[in-house]
């Protein structure tokens, strides 16, 4: 099968059978790492990604079923972004193998609510397992990246107002 996709804004097109799950062919074709194997079964939110913004298990998703799409990595985040300097400063990493998945979901959150209460931050990581961090840190740095983001929306409005 050939197909066409977008991965962090940067044009493929992919050879490969129509059953290769996206996470294998970003790490194994692309060599984009982040996205890590937790469990294989789309329970442990390691390899999470947006797909056409919207948040998924890499693991479960054929490659049969991209084309044309729009793939977002942790790769694509980047690395100066609220929520990345807010996971540095609350703590929100541990042995890392989460943290991929956690600032995807974290990153499809905020698009959806920008101004999340903890029961929509713990709603919107719910499918991402951790199991150094005991989560409380993780939602703080996804609280404080909420609030740094609107902090410079509400800036930017000022100075354009």
């Amino acid at each position: 099968m050939h197909l066409r996709l977008t991965v962090n804004d940067a044009q493929h097109s992919a050879a490969c059978r129509p059953d290769t799950r996206l996470l294998d062919y970003l790490r194994e074709t692309l060599g984009l790492t982040g996205a890590k194997e937790g469990c294989g079964e789309g329970e442990c939110g390691a390899c999470a990604v947006l797909i056409d913004g919207v948040l998924a298990n890499s693991c479960l998703v054929p490659m049969g079923q991209l084309d044309g799409c729009r793939v977002q990595t942790v790769e694509g985040v980047p690395a100066e972004s609220p929520l990345r300097r807010a996971f540095a400063a609350h703590g929100g990493t541990q042995c890392g193998i989460c943290t991929p998945g956690m600032l995807m979901a974290a990153t499809a959150l905020l698009a959806d609510h920008p101004h999340p209460d903890l029961a929509d931050i713990r709603e919107g990581l719910a499918g991402n397992l951790c199991r150094c961090t005991g989560y409380t840190r993780i939602y703080a740095a996804v609280a404080a990246a909420a609030e740094e983001t609107a902090a410079q929306t509400r800036e930017t409005h000022s100075r354009v107002g």
